[in-house]
């Protein structure tokens, strides 16, 4: 008769306290990389033009902040028509550090109430970040 022999192997952590100590630590870290990002907050977000004359250019100023922890970049802005345009920093704000987008309304083909959106387009979590003017074209 063949002598079998059984190992029986006692893992020494069994007791779960490495299981524990592992997942306190991924707990403990993930929200600091988490929290690692860029944060694009505006002075205020909405801007009114009050009443212009067709044919005029509004130009609206819309200062900003950067209030993350990694540089924030601005990649692309989305109007709704060929009557806006709209500038941006180019280049990274650290954190902590201001810019300004400006945004050019040009009324020579519109008139009436106007209500525009123009969205950022960032590496914000949240983005695209919409900033919104509006006011009223009289005609000539």
């Amino acid at each position: 008769m063949e002598n079998n022999k059984i190992l029986i192997y006692q893992n020494p952590f069994s007791n779960g306290r490495v299981f524990y100590l592992g997942l306190l630590a991924v707990l403990l870290l993930v929200p600091g990389i988490a929290g690692a990002q860029a944060s694009l907050s505006f002075d205020d977000s909405k801007k009114s033009f009050g009443f212009v004359k067709k044919g005029e250019v509004v130009t609206l100023e819309y200062p900003f902040a950067n209030t993350g922890t990694e540089p924030l970049v601005i990649t692309d802005a989305k109007v709704e028509c060929s009557c806006t345009s709209v500038v941006y920093p180019t280049q990274p704000i650290a954190p902590g550090q201001k810019g300004k987008v400006t945004v050019t309304f040009d009324t020579k083909s519109v008139y009436d109430r106007q209500d525009r959106v123009v969205e950022i387009i960032s590496n914000a979590p949240h983005s695209p970040t919409r900033i919104r003017f509006k006011g009223v074209v009289l005609k000539r």
